[in-house]
């Protein structure tokens, strides 16, 4: 989109590590936001290991990186200790931050209409301002591309 950098919208989630990330916590170091439709499906799954596996990366960059979708928390560390995976997932049970970021949006899948997330990421600066934003997210690649313009900060 052109009309980047704009400000993040305000969110405050709880993660599966404990604690509770909002905008203002995050504030004064860059981080990344990648929704995501559901825990433990194919594409999912694939996306939250990609994330996982460049962790180290994306930390050596002083980046910090979460899952989010609408799963409840004890989902999320289901999900997280099957997949073994590395990164935070914060729980949008009433999908306030999806809403925000503009990503629950109208699906269709076998000739059936719902709403749903739609995969999206963004990249978000240390002053709080969406950098980069990737929507309709294809997994292959994702995470490194991700870390590519993580990395141009």
């Amino acid at each position: 989109m052109s009309d980047l950098p704009r400000p993040a919208p305000d969110f405050s989630l709880p993660g599966d590590d404990g604690a509770t990330h909002s905008l203002s916590s995050l504030k004064g170091a860059p981080f990344v936001l990648f929704f995501y439709p559901r825990d433990n499906t194919a594409g999912c799954t694939k996306e939250a290991i990609a994330f996982s596996t460049l962790k180290p990366e994306f930390d050596a960059f002083g980046v910090k990186v979460f899952g989010v979708s609408k799963d409840t928390l004890t989902s999320h560390e289901k999900f997280r200790t099957k997949q073994d995976l590395t990164i935070p997932l914060l729980s949008d049970a009433d999908s306030t931050a999806c809403e925000a970021f503009d990503v629950w949006k109208e699906k269709k899948m076998y000739g059936k209409t719902f709403f749903g997330i739609v995969r999206s990421t963004f990249l978000v600066n240390a002053d709080g301002q969406i950098v980069s934003e990737w929507r309709k997210v294809k997994v292959d690649g994702h995470a490194e591309a991700v870390l590519d313009a993580a990395k141009a900060l």
